[in-house]
C-alpha cells in the first residue's frame, strides 16, 4: 500500500534521504523514528508526491507517485508537519474546501464532514479562524483535513505534536481505528507511541534505515529487557543479598530512587527467584517487576552509533 524504492534526496553536497527502501503493508502501522535532521520528515514528502526524489520513487496502492501522480495522491492522506492552513479561514470553511478539491459530492460529502467534526472534536472551534486556533487545534483540523475524503493510506507527519494528553489518546485511538483496513506511516518523537499504537518501528540516522523490527523486538534488544526491578528501602543491603545468585550477570543501583536492577545471563527471567532470594535473606522490599526494556536507551544506542549525514565530495 504504500512502498518506499531507493529513495534519496540531495540538496547540493548535502544527502538528506540516502536510498532509503521499505513497504508498508495494509493493517500496519508503521513508527518512523529518528533523530532531528534524520530525514523523516523529507522522506514522507517524498512519498506523498509533494517533493520530487533526485532518485529512485516511491507508490501508494500501487500507483507510482511521479508516474501517476493523481491516482497516487488521490488515495492517500497527509498530515504534513505543522499541520499547515488558510489562517483566514474557520475549519468549516478549509474542510468543506478541502472536500471539494477530493471530490466529494452530496451526502457522502455531508457524512465524512459531519464525521471529522465529530471524531476531532473541532465543535467548540468549527467557526473560528484558524490563525486564532491553539497549536493543538491546528493540529486537529490538519489531521481532520488529511481523513476527510476516507482514504486507503495514511502519512501523518508527527499527528500528536501539540495536543495536551488527553487529546494524545483520543488521537491515538482514531489512529488505531483507522488502521484496521489502511495503510498508516507515521512519525513520532514520542517513544511511547510506537508502543501504544504502531505494529512497527524503522529507526533512521544520516538519510540511512538502521533498524526495521516491531516495538517486541526493539524492546528485546535493551539492555533492561527482562531485567529485574526491585523498589527497596536498602537497595545496597538488597544486592549483597543477591551477589552470587546463579543466573544474575550484573547489577544497576538507583540510589535516588532506592532502585535495584538485576541483569540476567542471556534471556533468564528472574522475578521470582529474586523474590524468593530476598525473602530468604530478609530483606525487605516494595517492589519488584521484570522490565520490558527502554525504547529510549535502544534509539540512543542505533542513532549515535549511525554515521552522520553524508556530504558528496
Amino acid at each position: 500500500m504504500i512502498e518506499a524504492l531507493s529513495l534519496r534526496k540531495r540538496y547540493g553536497p548535502l544527502t538528506a534521504v540516502d536510498g532509503i527502501s521499505f513497504k508498508v503493508e495494509p493493517g500496519e502501522v508503521l513508527g518512523f523514528l529518528g533523530p532531528n535532521g534524520a530525514g523523516k520528515s523529507t522522506t514522507m514528502k517524498m512519498i506523498a508526491g509533494f517533493l520530487a526524489p533526485t532518485a529512485g520513487t516511491a507508490r501508494v496502492c500501487g500507483f507510482d507517485v511521479q508516474d501517476d501522480s493523481l491516482a497516487a495522491r488521490r488515495r492517500l492522506g497527509y498530515l504534513p508537519e505543522g499541520a499547515p492552513g488558510y489562517g483566514e479561514m474557520t475549519p468549516a470553511g478549509f474542510l468543506a474546501f478541502v472536500a471539494d478539491l477530493r471530490g466529494l459530492r452530496g451526502d457522502a460529502r455531508k457524512a465524512r464532514l459531519a464525521f471529522v467534526r465529530k471524531r476531532l472534536q473541532l465543535d467548540a472551534v468549527w467557526a473560528q479562524t484558524i490563525e486564532t486556533l491553539s497549536k493543538g487545534y491546528r493540529r486537529r483540523v490538519g489531521l481532520a483535513a488529511a481523513i476527510v475524503h476516507d482514504p486507503e493510506a495514511l502519512i501523518l507527519d508527527e499527528p500528536t505534536d501539540g495536543l495536551d494528553p488527553n487529546q494524545k489518546h483520543e488521537v491515538r485511538g482514531l489512529i488505531q481505528e483507522l488502521a484496521g483496513n489502511r495503510t498508516l506511516l507515521l512519525s513520532t518523537h514520542l517513544l511511547e507511541e510506537v508502543e501504544a499504537v504502531c505494529t512497527r518501528a524503522i529507526i533512521i540516522a544520516g538519510g540511512r534505515i538502521l533498524a526495521d523490527a516491531t516495538p517486541a523486538e526493539l524492546l528485546a534488544r535493551s539492555r533492561y529487557h527482562n531485567a529485574v526491578s526491585v523498589q527497596a528501602a536498602d537497595s545496597i543491603a538488597a544486592r549483597a543479598a543477591l551477589d552470587g545468585m546463579p543466573g544474575v550477570s550484573g547489577f544497576e543501583q538507583d540510589e535516588r530512587e532506592a532502585r535495584l536492577y538485576v541483569f540476567p545471563q542471556g534471556q533468564a527471567r528472574l522475578a521470582e527467584a529474586v523474590a524468593e532470594r530476598l525473602r530468604q535473606r530478609e530483606v525487605a522490599f516494595t517492589g519488584l517487576r521484570q522490565e520490558h526494556g527502554r525504547l529510549d536507551e535502544v534509539f540512543r544506542r542505533i542513532t549515535t552509533s549511525a554515521p552522520a549525514t553524508q556530504v558528496s565530495p
